[in-house]
């Protein structure tokens, strides 16, 4: 048909052609298991490493291997087999089998009597996996279908994903799309023995999907078989790299292995800007002189200095305030910064009637929902404040840790309530410095599709290069605080400043290089 052959133009080759572990990172969406456990070590196969710049844009890309080849050919054992040798810690395994079109009525009754072609281009979502993999590239996260194949239809649930150091993509049809091929850096195909794969086909189909072996050997003659030689095998000539005998070639495995380290190496060096011991530092120093002698953006939102929240920065200041006085005229301003921010919400106008029978002309909040996310550790003092002006407020958690020997910033844990994007959210951190911490949040809230004139960022105390750093990033998250201090000492502690916050809240010892970004970046 007209249609078939449109479809099948996007397709490349033509039809016919004969040419160490670290902590676990969770999140509150469903999602497959994120770890990856091996004799030696925990590969992390969820989060990833969320990396930007002082324009809040990204640093890198990911490094993708696409693993093309035959049904049953050894496609997610080779993949596995190259996770446990790359020795990265950000790690993403997307199949091609989740993405099935959902079939019609009479496409389902085709598949229940084992006629319909599942094998054939037609059959996958290339839209939706190039949209996927293009977002997984630039670090965003992902939302991806879950295929059952016992009942040849896709789930209501879906599993989250986010981008990572290397993103392996693997199914029969990897090579099978011009725009596919564009977004993979290496492309390796896995060559093995028809009879083998006949076998196992048979011994998963069985097994796992419930099938039975005479519809199993029918399906294959009629529609395995002529696809991978019409198809799948003409795209072995597209591939960097063919690995004969799959899983059991060690030494093809061990060349993609040395292969992508170089690669990886490429990456970072061009990135390290020459010393890593040091990167953090960079980075820093690039927000601390990007924006200076700037004016403060109109997007901050200082609360009024009264005399009452002036003597209350008097007593958290001063370094010889008791813990119990600290954290009660914390609360206190807190309490002041959560109101005043809760006022530069969208409000629109509504008519409600009093209990003596009179209209009275109010305000009502225009937003679905508002949802607070803090910034571990410091961000989370900041919650019962939220929780006892906004009534059923949702609460999620960031913690971010920069490991200064690699300069790479990691997301050790994210906690997000669903739909998210749909809401108004305050992004809680105590203190902001240089502004690295809540860039990254920030980053991380606009990977969710939080639209970035949604996010509130609060703070008690900031200086002036962390406001600039946000407002030159984030032009439209809008910025509320106590108070902005002008100056940022070498150690990029502010000053006059507050000390380490979490350390005074919580009781607990500073070590002698902290920063007040400390609590969300930390070595």
């Amino acid at each position: 048909s007209n249609s078939s052959a449109e479809s099948l133009d996007r397709l490349y080759p033509a039809v016919g052609s004969t040419k160490p572990p670290r902590k676990r990172t969770t999140s509150q969406c469903k999602s497959e298991p994120p770890l990856l456990r091996t004799s030696k070590r925990t590969i992390y196969t969820a989060g990833r490493p969320p990396w930007y710049n002082e324009h809040g844009t990204q640093s890198k890309e990911a490094f993708v291997i696409g693993l093309g080849g035959g049904s049953a050919s050894g496609k997610t054992t080779v993949a596995t087999m190259i996770i446990e040798a790359l020795d990265v810690p950000w790690v993403v395994l997307l199949s091609m089998d989740s993405f099935y079109k959902v079939l019609t009525k009479q496409q389902q009754e085709q598949a229940a009597n084992n006629d319909f072609n599942f094998d054939h281009p037609d059959a996958f979502d290339f839209d939706l996996i190039i949209a996927t993999l293009k977002k997984l590239k630039q670090g965003k996260s992902v939302k991806i279908p879950i295929y059952d194949f016992t009942t040849h239809s896709r789930k209501k649930e879906w599993k989250t994903l986010y981008g990572a150091n290397v993103i392996i993509f693997e199914g029969i049809m990897a090579f099978a799309d011009k725009e596919l091929l564009k977004l993979l850096d290496l492309k390796i195909f896995v060559d093995t023995d028809s009879d083998i794969r006949l076998v196992r086909r048979l011994r998963r189909d069985i097994s796992e999907r419930g099938r039975d072996i005479e519809g199993v050997i029918k399906q294959y003659n009629k529609f395995v078989k002529p696809a991978f030689d019409q198809y799948i095998q003409p795209t072995m000539r597209l591939a960097d790299i063919v690995v004969p005998r799959g899983s059991g070639n060690t030494v093809a495995i061990d060349l993609i292995v040395q292969h992508v380290h170089s690669q990886l190496e490429e990456v970072r060096a061009a990135r390290s800007l020459g010393d890593l011991l040091t990167t953090c530092l960079v980075f820093r120093a690039a927000l601390a002189s990007a924006h200076q002698c700037h004016p403060l953006p109109q997007t901050l939102s200082v609360l009024k200095s009264t005399p009452q929240v002036r003597g209350m920065h008097t007593i958290i200041r001063n370094k010889e305030t008791s813990r119990d006085e600290f954290i009660f005229y914390s609360k206190r301003l807190m309490r002041l910064l959560i109101e005043h921010a809760l006022s530069l919400l969208p409000f629109q106008s509504c008519t409600v009637q009093t209990p003596q029978g009179h209209d009275y002309e109010g305000r009502t909040y225009s937003g679905k929902q508002i949802t607070g996310v803090s910034i571990l550790r410091a961000g989370e003092t900041m919650e019962p404040a939220l929780r006892a002006v906004c009534k059923d407020v949702r609460i999620g958690t960031i913690l971010i840790q920069t490991n200064c020997n690699t300069g790479e910033p990691e997301l050790h844990y994210l906690r997000l309530p669903k739909d998210i994007s749909e809401d108004h959210v305050i992004l809680m951190d105590c203190t902001v410095s240089t502004g690295a911490a809540a860039m990254m949040a920030v980053r991380v809230l606009l990977d969710h599709d939080v639209p970035e004139d949604k996010i509130f960022l609060l703070s008690l105390l900031m200086a002036e290069m962390g406001v600039h750093s946000v407002a030159y990033a984030f032009p439209r998250v809008k910025i509320i605080t106590t108070a902005v201090d002008k100056k940022v000492n070498d150690l990029f502690r502010i000053i006059p400043g507050i000390g380490n916050f979490g350390d005074r809240y919580f009781g607990t010892d500073a070590p002698p290089d902290w920063s007040d970004d400390e609590d969300a970046l930390s070595t």
